[in-house]
């Protein structure tokens, strides 16, 4: 006997899938293997193999040259052979707690001056999680527009209000804190600010002392997100807070390991009260395995090398001075940065820019990242270069060298003529 089951029709959920890959995986065809998801080959570094080809590369945020440090090398190869790479198995509150964790808790915390520190097995996950154990529905987030993505994602989990303010624009952080207040006073909630110590694509640093002052006029508490500053900024390398002299005031410290550590992992620093709060409610932590002995042990390792070979910082120091003065004295517009981020603005359409990086990386041997409409706006063209102190004063003679060759190309039109020749599909 058939039974005929009645049922309401509805849209196979994939459909949407293949309509419409979004707005990066609709250039997958064009794009992958070349422009994204590129293979670099060989020993990280400034020196690299792409498609064949030896290459030099200014797309890593390996800041001080720790990746292929001996030092570092031989304390990861050691603790890979002591414990390999599954100890230790389960989550810090259940069985994955160690001696290890808690040494490089502890030596984390006094180097970003702060009173307690807890580790965390990824920086993106760590801040959503951050944000979402610190607030409640009746609290206000207050954030930059051109905040990362891993605080915007923490940030639409909130069940609460938040308000954006204009990127580093001290007249609308004021505006949305008065919005905040007021909000605040009616639901009996608090409020969270959110910044940068250094955003990532421009290079600038978040104007923290300015924040800071606005804590005289208004109660909220400061969470600063210092991936790039960690290890490259302020005279210990404590980051962005003590290049501006106000890392006291930084309520809640974020960092992570995969910029100036050159590991996996990250970390967060406050007052105890505040870790002590973290330690038992950050849903990602508890719920996720510890972060591993061989990354543990790296990264004290690593911190070792920040603490006590400042000659390290003075090399990176030295080639991004020489390479953005370099660009500036050759009439580069390299925005207002004023951290190691050096970005080179352009004037072009997609199709040239891709036609350009492509010119850079089979004809001079540059590779290097390029953003592009929408992530700019349009009409732009953005080459985002990351120095670090393995580079050397040749490497930075040889980039310029080719800049100064692709612009000629852009400016008198021959990547427009190549381009259109070039079947590119921008839509």
């Amino acid at each position: 006997k058939i039974v005929l089951h009645k049922y309401i029709m509805v849209k196979d959920l994939f459909e949407r899938i293949q309509d419409n890959k979004g707005p990066l995986g609709k250039w997958a065809s064009q794009a992958e293997g070349y422009y994204v998801f590129p293979k670099l080959e060989g020993e990280l570094g400034p020196r690299m193999t792409f498609h064949g080809k030896n290459i030099l590369n200014w797309s890593l945020n390996d800041y001080l040259g720790l990746a292929n440090h001996p030092e570092v090398r031989q304390a990861d190869t050691d603790a890979a052979i002591q414990f390999g790479a599954a100890y230790p198995m389960g989550a810090r509150m259940m069985s994955g707690h160690t001696k290890y964790h808690e040494q490089l808790e502890e030596e984390l915390a006094a180097f970003v001056m702060k009173e307690s520190a807890y580790l965390l097995n990824f920086g993106y996950q760590g801040m959503v999680s951050i944000i979402d154990a610190l607030v409640t529905k009746n609290d206000i987030i207050v954030y930059d527009v051109d905040s990362h993505a891993c605080i915007i994602d923490g940030v639409r989990l909130h069940m609460g209000k938040r308000f954006t303010y204009k990127h580093n624009d001290l007249e609308s952080m004021e505006k949305n804190l008065q919005r905040a207040t007021k909000m605040a006073q009616e639901t009996g909630g608090g409020i969270l600010f959110i910044t940068e110590g250094v955003f990532g694509m421009r290079g600038q640093q978040g104007k923290l002392k300015e924040i800071v002052a606005m804590k005289q006029k208004y109660n909220f508490r400061l969470l600063v997100d210092d991936a790039h500053g960690f290890g490259t900024l302020g005279k210990t390398g404590a980051g962005a807070g003590e290049e501006q002299g106000v890392q006291d005031d930084i309520d809640v410290y974020f960092s992570t390991f995969a910029k100036s550590m050159a590991n996996i992992g990250a970390f967060v620093a406050a007052d105890k009260t505040v870790i002590d709060y973290l330690k038992y409610n950050l849903r990602s932590q508890m719920f996720a395995k510890a972060l591993p002995m061989i990354q543990t042990i790296g990264s004290l390792k690593r911190l070792e090398l920040l603490r006590n070979s400042s000659e390290i910082k003075d090399k990176l120091w030295e080639n991004v001075n020489a390479l953005q003065n370099g660009l500036r004295e050759k009439g580069f517009n390299i925005g207002d940065t004023n951290t190691c981020i050096t970005p080179v603005y352009l004037e072009g359409s997609i199709p040239e820019a891709m036609v350009m990086v492509n010119d850079l990386r089979e004809n001079y041997g540059i590779f290097l990242s390029i953003v592009v409409y929408p992530v700019i706006p349009k009409g732009i063209i953005l080459l985002r270069m990351i120095p670090t102190a393995s580079h050397t004063l040749a490497d930075i003679d040889e980039t310029l060298t080719a800049f100064e060759a692709i612009r000629e190309k852009l400016v008198n039109g021959t990547y427009k003529e190549i381009a259109e020749r070039t079947t590119v599909d921008v839509s």
